[in-house]
């Protein structure tokens, strides 16, 4: 049994990275700027990507590190550099990397340079590209959807996305920190293409209660997203991401979870049965 650092330990992929390695019999450090408790087989850790003094304490004496990059920071390839760098120097076996689907289509792009500046370490790595989590509507900007009103403001028009659950994104990550599959770059998706009225309608079953699509103009949806504390650079690539949806360019499924774990990936319909008690409002 190995020991990894899972960097963005109390995060969506992170804590279940954590929890499928330890329950794999692995040894863990979670890795946050505000660590959270010391559970059975995890150990908190304080990282912050920017002070590099907590590189070190956290890298050493650990076989592989999963790589969340900074939050909300679109440019991130020097940090992670530094990062791959020390690692290797301190003996760290291999990376895995949390990236993007679709960014080595325009290379181009703050997400695949970090992918270059972690591979240009020499530390072996491997990356998973996922597309948008299905946990979005549960634990992050589409969540007061499911919690309070019911709107799930995006515009995509009728475009359609093939939405990842994180539990697959995070057992493809211990699959390659683990060795028990190859290293390389796997794009995740779920098995279907959804277009946001479909998604809508799937929560609408599993709450009890009406979810609806409302679209609008990408600029109009950008501006509230400023206006609402999201940084404007965070918030013109999202724009860029919904206009690839919404042009029909976003749709296909990927192979990586079949690739990776030699099964299908989850379907929607699958997680929103599974998340049915977060869905539904409290009596």
């Amino acid at each position: 049994m190995t020991t990894h650092l899972v960097l963005g330990g109390t995060g969506k992929t992170g804590r279940r990275v954590l929890t499928q390695l330890v329950a794999a019999g692995h040894t863990a450090r979670a890795a946050a700027r505000t660590p959270g408790p010391a559970s059975p087989g995890v150990e908190p850790v304080h990282f912050d990507w920017a002070d590099r003094s907590t590189y070190a304490p956290a890298l050493s004496g650990v076989d592989a590190v999963y790589v969340v990059p900074p939050a909300l920071q679109l440019e991130h390839a020097e940090q992670i550099a530094a990062l791959g760098t020390l690692a290797l120097d301190l003996g760290v076996s291999r990376a895995v990397l949390l990236s993007a689907r679709g960014v080595d289509k325009a290379p181009d792009n703050a997400t695949f340079r970090s992918e270059q500046a972690l591979a240009g370490t020499g530390l072996p790595t491997g990356v998973v590209r996922p597309s948008w989590f299905a946990q979005n509507f549960t634990e992050s900007f589409f969540a007061p959807a499911t919690s309070s009103d019911g709107v799930i403001v995006a515009p995509t028009g009728e475009g359609a996305h093939a939405f990842i659950d994180a539990e697959d994104i995070a057992a493809v990550a211990v699959a390659l920190l683990t060795g028990q599959a190859p290293l390389g770059a796997y794009d995740l998706s779920g098995p279907q293409a959804l277009r946001f009225s479909e998604v809508a309608a799937i929560l609408s079953a599993h709450a009890g209660r009406e979810v609806k699509h409302v679209d609008l103009p990408v600029d109009d949806w950008k501006a509230g997203a400023a206006q609402n504390g999201l940084p404007a650079d965070y918030a013109e690539m999202l724009g860029m991401l919904f206009t690839l949806i919404r042009d029909g360019y976003d749709a296909d499924v990927s192979d990586g979870v079949q690739r990776a774990l030699g099964r299908p990936a989850t379907s929607f319909e699958d997680w929103a049965a599974r998340e049915a008690g977060s869905l539904r409002l409290p009596d």
